[in-house]
């Protein structure tokens, strides 16, 4: 009984970031903060998104390339995966505890959490 409270407890340690409140990320600076020498990860991507406006990675085994500016409080990329042109989007910035979410067409569309790790 004691060993599933401890599980049970640690899964909910876990899951903690996707369920803490997330504060949007509204100027340039505080991302550049966040993300800088970190690397974004969730199952199979793995992205680092450069100071000079460069995006490099992998996801699922293909090569993620683009680049990034900062627009009017959103994060706006041009992004090709594996070849294929994902095109250009702005999106809501979130961030807390090690978790970064992007929220795509400003915020209004899908979202992706990655975990932050150091380098």
């Amino acid at each position: 009984m004691r060993a599933r409270f401890i599980i049970g407890a640690a899964l909910l340690i876990l899951a903690a970031p996707a369920s803490a409140e997330l504060a949007q990320i509204r100027d340039e600076a505080t991302f550049r903060q966040i993300v800088t020498g970190k690397t974004l990860t969730r199952p199979l991507i793995r992205l680092q998104v450069l100071p000079g406006g460069r995006i490099t990675g992998t996801g699922a085994a293909r090569e993620v390339a683009g680049s990034w500016t900062w627009r009017d409080g959103y994060f706006c990329r041009d992004l090709i995966w594996g070849g294929r042109n994902l095109g250009y989007n702005c999106q809501e910035v979130r961030a807390a505890s090690g978790t970064i979410r992007f929220t795509s067409d400003r915020g209004k569309g899908d979202y992706a959490d990655f975990r932050l790790r150091g380098n």
